[in-house]
Formats: structure tokens, sequence, C-alpha cells
């Protein structure tokens, strides 16, 4: 009985610091993603209410603008990956519990690999800023940072759509789909680990969607609605069984769209 307690025991205080370390780690993704949406919501009031004043809309052509704007990009990406994000960050946290045993060193792991992920769609949200920027200055944005150009949205719903069918797509959507084997196989330890393997799984996720982020062009970059339902896409593509039927319905729509409005040109 004695051995039979000193192996439950242990057991058991792992479950019990496994669900902790969920539960904590659940609690402050969704402080991220709400403090995110929450200052989506204000910077697309504060521009509803500008547009109503007549206001004119500042260009990026400024460094302060620019950085606006980057910060923008930055605070959006976080708010519209992470929830998709989510499965991958906790099966990550499960794995550096049970490698510790009871070392207590999952969270601070957890928040180094949470950190690399983000990086990576940071310096996307740096491109996405210059892309914005380029577009501002030939005219092709409007007011509410959508494009201004049906021929552009066109082309860009059928690139976003031929993107879907392709390898890379396919590669990258597996990897998000399936993290447990990408740990499995790219495990490394220690804090370089942690951040390399948010890196590495962060560039998965951009290859993954990133054609999907620059409809935002076509939307409206601030348009909440779009950005709800861009997220709500990417969340089941990655979460729920079956995310390649979803991924190739997607694609047949966008293409179709996109040959729509040309038609229309």
């Amino acid at each position: 009985m004695d051995g039979l307690n000193t192996t439950v025991e242990p057991t058991l205080g792992l479950d019990a610091a496994l669900r902790q370390d969920r539960m904590l780690a659940i609690v402050g993704l969704s402080a991220v993603v709400l403090l995110s949406w929450l200052y989506l919501w204000l910077s697309a009031s504060g521009m509803d209410h500008a547009a109503m004043a007549m206001a004119p809309m500042p260009r990026a052509a400024s460094v302060g603008a620019l950085t606006l704007t980057f910060v923008m990009w930055t605070i959006m990406m976080a708010g519209m990956m992470l929830p998709s994000a989510a499965p991958a960050i906790l099966v990550y946290g499960a794995l550096v519990r049970k490698h510790s045993a009871a070392g207590g060193k999952a969270l601070p792991a957890v928040s180094t690999f949470v950190a690399g992920y983000l990086l990576v769609w940071t310096i996307f949200s740096l491109a996405a800023t210059l892309l914005q920027a380029v577009l501002e200055y030939a005219s092709l944005l409007t007011p509410d940072m959508a494009s201004a150009s049906t021929r552009l949205s066109a082309l860009a719903l059928i690139a976003a759509g031929v993107y879907q069918l392709t390898p890379l797509k396919t590669a990258c959507l597996g990897k998000c789909q399936s993290p447990l084997p990408f740990f499995l196989t790219r495990w490394r330890d220690g804090v370089g680990g942690a951040l390399r393997m948010g890196l590495e799984h962060g560039a998965y996720c951009v290859g993954c969607c990133w054609a999907l982020m620059l409809l935002l062009f076509v939307t409206g970059v601030m348009n909440l609605l779009g950005v709800a339902l861009i997220t709500a896409f990417v969340f089941i593509e990655k979460i729920f069984p079956g995310g390649r039927r979803v991924t190739l319905t997607a694609s047949a729509t966008l293409i179709l769209s996109g040959l729509y409005l040309l038609i229309r040109t």
C-alpha cells in the first residue's frame, strides 16, 4: 500500500499542476485577446468619429503615423491569432510540466514560447504597415483603410483563394492543426528552446494565414466585422476536424468572388 501511495501521490500532484498551468494560461491568453479587441474597438470608434467630423485621415508617411499603424497591426494580429494558437500553447505548457515533473517551470517557458510566436507576427505587422503606407501613397486606400480599387480587391481575393490550394499552405496548416508532432520533432529545452519553438510555430502560422490577413485591405483594416470573420475562419480552419474541407470551400468562395468583381469592373 505504501508503494502504491508513493506512485499515486506524485501523479495526482502532476495532474493538479497541469490543471493549474492550463487555467493560468487560458486566463492570461484571454486577457491579452480581450484587451487587444478592446483596443481595436476603441480605435474603430475613434475613426468613425473622425469621419463624422470630416477630419482628414492621417497618411502613413510620417514616422508618428507609421508607428501608430504598426502598433495597430501588432495588437490586431495578437487578438486575431492567439485564439487559434491556444491549443498549441496549452500542449506546449503540458509537455514542459511533464518534462520537468514538479519543477514549476511551465509558465515562464509558456510565456517565452508565446513571445516568440508573437514576435513573428510582429515582423508580419511591420511588413503590413509598410504595404499600407505604399497603398496610401498610391491613393489605393479609402479613409477606412479598405481598397479603393475594385480590380485590386478582386486580385487579392483570387490570390488568397489560389494560395489556399498550394502545398505550402497545406504543409503550414498541418503543423498548426497538429501541434503535438511539431513539438515531438522540434523539441528544444531551456529558454532559448522555448523562444526558438515559438518562432518556428509562429512562422508556420504566418505561412498558413498571411494571405487571409491581407484580405483586411479588402474588407477594411478597421472593419471589425471583417476582422472578426477572418479570425473565426482561421480558428475553424485550425481547430475543428475537417479543416481541409473548410480550406477548399474558402478557396472556391474567394476565387469566385474575385472573378465576380473582375467581371463587374
